[in-house]
């Protein structure tokens, strides 16, 4: 199943990993990196691989820490063959794919690939193609770090114009290699209607999935990713029009469809059918 929401789940909390199995996400980001203090990341380590070792029946990637840290290898070692994959913070590349492809065994992995300037002008210049890639994501925080932005939405909560450029070139990228595209955290998990609204209209422009950090925001984000009922029926309605006619060009609902149509009935046909129940 693709998954629809990714949730963070901060590696030095048994606790909270045992919570995370049952909170409905499709996919548990199990975090390494940011949740963790330098200091307590081999209790870490050994506490992801404890879980892992309890074959928890949902999706579970490791979130190591970047390839310049020095602690990467560590980090995949702990879980090589336990983990159903891994993320990638701080992903410059393509030469930064190859490298974490080397160290798991070419294991699935999730790139977040907008924490750097560096990282946003080679989503638009590089092919990010890669046959361990599942997915590319972004995130603001790290970004806005780098740019030296002291703030990265505007006082209605959307994203200034910097933000947004990098998250459409990320859109563009993971199309372009035919990977996930996952949409950002919505950092306030108090605001679940802010959250709803904004995952709503990344489906809608082609992101398939987001990241949450709070159990809360599960249910809006599967919601808001799974196909309704009336996406479903229409898609049902193309598809039968479209194989039954002559020349690629077909009538439905009084529109005149031809083959992007179809492949956007597919797409959402496809979704519906890995759905949990």
């Amino acid at each position: 199943m693709t998954p629809r929401s990714w949730l963070f789940v901060p590696g030095n909390s048994p606790h909270m990993m045992e919570k995370a199995r049952n909170a409905g996400a499709d996919a548990l980001i199990l975090d390494l990196e940011d949740a963790v203090a330098g200091s307590e990341k081999p209790a870490a380590r050994s506490a992801v691989a404890d879980f892992l070792a309890t074959r928890p029946e949902v999706t579970c990637h490791v979130r190591v820490n970047a390839l310049d840290t020095g602690l990467t290898a560590d980090d995949v070692a702990a879980v090589r063959g336990a983990a159903d994959g891994f993320v990638l913070p701080k992903c410059e590349g393509p030469d930064d794919l190859k490298a974490l492809a080397s160290l798991t065994g070419g294991a699935p992995m999730l790139a977040i690939a907008t924490e750097t300037v560096r990282a946003v002008r080679a989503l638009m210049t590089e092919d990010w193609t890669h046959p361990a890639l599942a997915g590319l994501a972004w995130g603001a925080e790290d970004l806005a770090a780098d740019l030296g932005a002291s703030v990265n939405r505007d006082d209605a909560g959307t994203y200034l114009s910097p933000f947004r450029m990098a998250r459409d070139a990320m859109l563009f990228a993971a199309r372009a290699a035919g990977v996930a595209a996952v949409d950002a955290v919505h950092t306030d998990f108090r605001d679940t209607n802010a959250l709803a609204a904004e995952a709503r209209a990344a489906e809608a422009i082609g992101f398939t999935a987001k990241m949450a950090i709070h159990p809360r925001q599960v249910g809006a984000i599967n919601d808001a990713f799974t196909p309704s009922p009336e996406h479903i029926a229409w898609a049902e309605r193309v598809v039968a029009a479209m194989a039954g006619s002559e020349g690629g060009v077909a009538s439905v609902d009084g529109r005149m469809l031809d083959r992007p149509h179809l492949r956007q009935a597919e797409a959402i046909l496809a979704r519906a059918s890995v759905r949990p129940g």
